[in-house]
């Protein structure tokens, strides 16, 4: 397996879970934080952008994993790597979005 494989299952899992949310808020019909608001990652975008950006985060992360799917005798370290990836973009956007959308106390 070529070194740069790892990276890209790791990269797969956080843009999957990155796509979650924003899919979700937007078929909800809920405007929801996106970079493409004003200001970027703070200022909420429409429902529609939300469920494209969520669908091509989505998309991606699929693509990505379909190049390089994880498999043969390193499979488990693979598929760590797409849960590392998810979990840490998973932590951030906790974060994130715990800041932003819940007033201070």
């Amino acid at each position: 397996m070529p070194l740069y494989v790892i990276p890209l299952q790791f990269i797969a899992g956080a843009l999957l879970a990155n796509g979650v949310p924003h899919f979700v808020h937007g078929v909800s019909g809920d405007r929801f934080q996106s970079p493409f608001a004003s200001p970027p990652g703070i200022g909420e975008s429409s429902a529609v952008v939300n469920v494209l950006w969520g669908f091509a985060n989505l998309a991606v992360g699929f693509a990505i994993l379909g190049f390089f799917a994880p498999g043969g005798s390193e499979a488990a370290l693979e598929w760590a790597a797409v849960g590392l990836g998810a979990l840490a973009m998973a932590v951030m956007l906790a974060r994130h979005f715990g800041r932003i959308r819940l007033p201070s106390r």
